[in-house]
């Protein structure tokens, strides 16, 4: 694990424990952690060069908000299973219309120019083929427009399910049938953020996440039809 530009700059308050914790929530939410990727207490300590204790207390925390799950050999990523992120995105469905239509009222001229850039970088990966830059330019959108939220709780609730976020994305991108669909559906949202129009918003963002099932739903029965199809092959 290596420091990241994003990282955020930590302030002189904090205690260490406290850094760490933004630190590495904040590469939770940009989707620089994967699934499967483990974070060991005493690999934390050495990179930002402190004792074993407040990297643990750090990672302990993380666990403890959801961001990361405990097991015997370091902290991952929770482990999602198909029923849980259906349930997710009725969660979605009830929170993210609310907090885009908050967020339209709220975003500075300056935010809205970098969503707009970061817009324009996925639509030029999207037609470079390069699916990567696609997908980095897609979370930084999302956490854009996130973090315009006014309202903290609303803001802190959308970034407990970043995980669910990322296992459908790291799904569906996959197939870049997809790829058009998910950057007019940014597209869309950042037209309703430039009018300040909540309702459509609130709208745009709801059929996005509809969509965002859909994509879903399509990726896990393919999944489950190689997974039948594999056993019958091997005899």
């Amino acid at each position: 694990m290596t420091p990241n530009k994003a990282d955020p700059t930590p302030t002189s308050g904090q205690s260490t424990s406290a850094q760490i914790h933004d630190v590495l929530m904040g590469r939770i939410q940009r989707g620089e952690l994967l699934q499967g990727v483990r974070l060991v207490d005493t690999a934390v300590a050495a990179e930002f060069g402190v004792s074993r204790m407040p990297a643990r207390d750090a990672l302990m925390r993380l666990a403890h908000e959801g961001y990361l799950e405990p097991t015997t050999r370091g902290f991952v990523l929770p482990r999602l299973d198909h029923q849980e992120i259906l349930e997710i995105f009725d969660l979605r469905r009830l929170l993210e219309p609310r907090a885009a239509a908050l967020a339209a009222q709220a975003f500075s001229e300056t935010e809205l120019a970098a969503l707009g850039e970061t817009l324009n970088d996925a639509r030029s990966a999207m037609a470079e083929g390069d699916a990567e830059r696609l997908f980095r330019a897609c979370e930084i959108f999302r956490n854009g427009w996130i973090d315009a939220v006014p309202n903290g709780s609303l803001r802190k609730a959308l970034q407990r399910y970043m995980t669910q976020v990322q296992a459908v994305r790291l799904m569906t991108f996959a197939d870049g049938v997809n790829h058009p669909l998910i950057v007019e559906g940014n597209a869309r949202l950042y037209e309703a953020f430039c009018r300040r129009d909540a309702v459509a918003a609130s709208d745009r963002i709801l059929r996005f996440v509809f969509d965002g099932e859909a994509a879903y739903l399509a990726a896990h029965e393919a999944a489950q039809q190689d997974k039948t199809a594999a056993p019958a092959k091997a005899g």
